[in-house]
């Protein structure tokens, strides 16, 4: 199969298309015919030689999510067969031909879907969807600050929030990201170059603030 290789680290044309063996699938494993993958800030890391996959995955070809066709399935997967279309989180491999997929990891794709929407969905939308439902209990009609609205996470988060019918900040690093956003449903964008996101949330709240923070910035934010 042919998958994109990094050879080069830390360069622009990082990347060669070469021919790599075959993955052999497990018993509860599927083979899925790789039509679309995404890109991710993890995969920049990796391109540079700064992050590593998870046992069992190649460090030199990235990619987190794809979306393609069950080619084959192992003996003991049940629900799954050849010609599905399935989008999965991956540890890693995703910008290869083909690859193998534990059946757990598997999501149909909708039919309006086509694969490149897809294969935008698995890291960032089930890792925002995690944040804020799961881990922070994000109910209907809260409100709730997005840092980082530009990003994958961020614009996934917006559309997941504004769907559950919250009110939702954002900060940006450019009024053009709090546009593009705002598309997507962020009711007030705050560009933090010019812009204290504390205050505006204070005045935009009455004082109250909100009712979850999903923070990618991390310690500048703290």
């Amino acid at each position: 199969m042919r998958a994109a290789v990094v050879v080069r680290p830390e360069q622009v044309d990082a990347f060669d298309i070469l021919e790599v063996p075959d993955p052999v699938i497990g018993p509860e494993e599927v083979l899925v015919a790789v039509k679309a993958s995404a890109l991710n800030r993890a995969d920049l890391l990796q391109r540079r030689g700064r992050y590593n996959g998870p046992p069992g995955t190649r460090n030199d070809i990235p990619g987190l999510e794809m979306a393609g066709v069950i080619a084959e399935v192992g003996e003991r997967v049940v629900g799954w067969k050849p010609g599905d279309r399935v989008m999965a989180l991956l540890g890693g491999m995703g910008y290869a031909s083909r690859i193998a997929v534990h059946e757990r990891m598997l999501m149909p794709v909708p039919p309006n879907l086509t694969f490149e929407q897809a294969a935008s969905i698995p890291e960032v939308f089930l890792t925002a969807y995690d944040a804020l439902f799961l881990q922070c209990d994000l109910k209907m009609g809260e409100s709730v600050l997005l840092h980082a609205a530009g990003s994958g996470v961020g614009t996934a988060g917006i559309q997941l929030a504004s769907a559950q019918g919250c009110r939702v900040f954002g900060t940006a690093g450019s009024q053009e990201k709090l546009e593009k956003a705002a598309a997507l449903g962020l009711d007030v964008g705050i560009e933090y170059h010019s812009q204290d996101f504390a205050e505006v949330i204070k005045e935009r709240t009455n004082g109250r603030g909100v009712d979850v923070i999903l923070d990618v910035i991390g310690a500048p934010y703290w």
